[in-house]
């Protein structure tokens, strides 16, 4: 009978003539045999690797079978031999059990039969073999658990990609790569990435990938490719394991590429993994769009232009949350009413688009109101009670001001905003005026009057570019004061340099900064 896999089994005899029997009849039966003829070469023998069954006498002249088969037993990287014992010799009770015990999976004496030790050699191999699938699926799936985490909590296309193939290196213990994009049809935005790793030790590497067009349909599938259509890594054979999703008909597919190999026993780990990722990066897809939407809406809500105001410099700077963060309410006005000029900045509590909806309406009815004339304080009491008959629950801040350009005079009004931050000759010093947000019942008081004078310079901002979460605010604001105190001739390089000095890479809360200076 031939055997369906090449399985290599060690026949352990220090009798020629035996050993030549055993080595004759399993090698009929389609095994490679190779042979030992003592215990200590027999431990050398496994050891070297590559032994998927050891035939084992019991009685040799250096160490006794029960020995050999205890030592590979004991040893984590053995243990998973399989050990058949033959003995020529009479057997009682007491030897098969010391066999047994000492780590035997089967006792044959003699006479044996050819076809009992090959039929006993092929029911040894199969429970090892189901239960070496069952461990290596068990310890797959829990990998796969941890690299689902690891894909779902990644921030960017890149740092998901990056975790898939470092958890599929681990889970297949192999090189891996994976593929995917976020360009959808009719579109040129998003990117296309492959991340590949040589092994579970390596370090991983992202490239662009110039994706080929594959067509295949929406759903999950395991296939074979040829090597070299995933060069990024040296593969073991001509052939790679590859595991494809895809979620929607208007989206490009995700994939996993593995050694061959893995579709002997873990084919439908890879599958698996192959959906976990897909579904990560359409979860990314789709907030990435969202995103771009909510960015692109809450940008156009906001002031288009500057107002040119003789005597004075105004610089604007708003500078969105990164991308993995919801877009939220800030923002800021700058206009001319009457000879005043207008500037407020303001932020509606959460990071949503129904967000920034709301920040538009409140946007729009302070200049409603300052239309009809009404100063600060009396302004943001009717945006606040406007708010709480319309949007009741909701909550905001806002500082705002109205600057006569002739005389430098100023008038300001704060409901719960960060104090704006005055500039005068290289001593910068906050604007306290305490009022609660917008949203709240409670009294507020008037108008606070101050004085721009010549070289003054005045900086609204929100709570994005001071706040923290591993720092007290207060520590955020002494920053701006330090930064701010010093004032560039080019008052949108001094915005900028804020900006540098105060945000973050990633930028966890939009920024909006007002800047504006008395020049003469």
């Amino acid at each position: 009978m031939e055997h369906p896999d090449p399985t290599t089994v060690l026949v352990v005899d220090d009798s020629d003539a035996k050993r030549y029997l055993l080595v004759r009849w399993l090698t009929r039966a389609g095994f490679t045999v190779v042979e030992a003829d003592s215990g200590m070469a027999a431990l050398e023998r496994v050891a070297a690797g590559d032994i998927d069954l050891v035939v084992l006498d019991v009685r040799l002249g250096d160490l006794s079978g029960f020995e050999v088969a205890e030592r590979i037993k004991s040893h984590p990287a053995l243990a998973a031999t399989p050990v058949i014992h033959v003995s020529a010799h009479a057997v009682d009770v007491a030897d098969r059990a010391q066999g047994l015990t000492r780590g035997a999976d089967a006792y044959l004496a003699e006479p044996i039969e050819p076809d009992e030790l090959v039929a006993t050699a092929h029911a040894v191999l199969r429970y090892y073999r189901a239960r070496r699938h069952a461990e290596t699926l068990a310890a797959g799936l829990t990998r796969l658990a941890e690299t689902t985490v690891a894909v779902n909590t990644a921030r960017t296309l890149s740092a998901l990609l990056t975790a898939a193939a470092v958890g599929a290196a681990e889970i297949f213990g192999s090189g891996a790569v994976v593929a995917a994009d976020t360009v959808t049809a009719g579109s040129s935005a998003g990117d296309r990435l492959v991340a590949a790793v040589a092994d579970p030790s390596a370090d991983p590497v992202v490239r662009e990938w110039p994706a080929a067009a594959v067509v295949v349909p929406v759903g999950a599938v395991v296939r074979t490719d040829q090597s070299e259509q995933w060069p990024q890594l040296e593969w073991p054979t001509g052939e790679v394991a590859v595991g494809t999703a895809r979620l929607r008909d208007d989206r490009p597919p995700v994939h996993v590429a593995v050694p061959a190999a893995v579709l002997r026993e873990q084919a439908d780990v890879l599958r698996l993994l192959v959906q976990s990722v897909a579904t990560a990066v359409e979860a990314q897809r789709t907030f990435d769009e969202e995103h771009r939407i909510a960015l692109t809406l809450q940008r156009s809500l906001l002031p288009q232009r500057i107002p040119t105001v003789a005597g004075y410099d105004l610089a604007v700077r708003y500078v969105p949350a990164s991308a993995q963060t919801e877009v939220g309410g800030d923002f800021y006005e700058l206009t001319m009413i009457d000879g005043q000029l207008l500037a407020a900045i303001g932020d509606v509590t959460g990071h949503s688009l129904y967000a920034a909806t709301v920040m538009a309406e409140l946007r729009h009815a302070v200049r409603a109101y300052a239309v009809e004339g009404h100063p600060p304080a009396t302004l943001l009491a009717k945006t606040d009670q406007l708010l709480r008959a319309l949007l009741p629950g909701e909550l905001a801040t806002i500082c705002l001001l109205m600057l006569d350009p002739a005389t430098g005079r100023i008038r300001l009004a704060n409901a719960g905003h960060p104090p704006p931050l005055l500039v005068v000759n290289g001593t910068a010093a906050f604007v306290e005026h305490r009022a609660p947000l917008l949203g709240l019942a409670a009294p507020r008081p008037g108008d606070l009057e101050l004085y721009l004078p010549p070289g003054g310079t005045m900086v609204l901002y929100t709570d994005g570019l001071v706040e923290r979460r591993s720092e007290n605010i207060d520590d955020g604001l002494a920053t701006l004061a330090v930064s701010a105190a010093h004032v560039e001739p080019d008052l949108e390089a001094y915005a900028d340099r804020i900006l540098t000095d105060l945000a973050t890479a990633h930028v966890a809360d939009d920024i909006a900064v007002v800047a504006l200076r008395r020049t003469a």
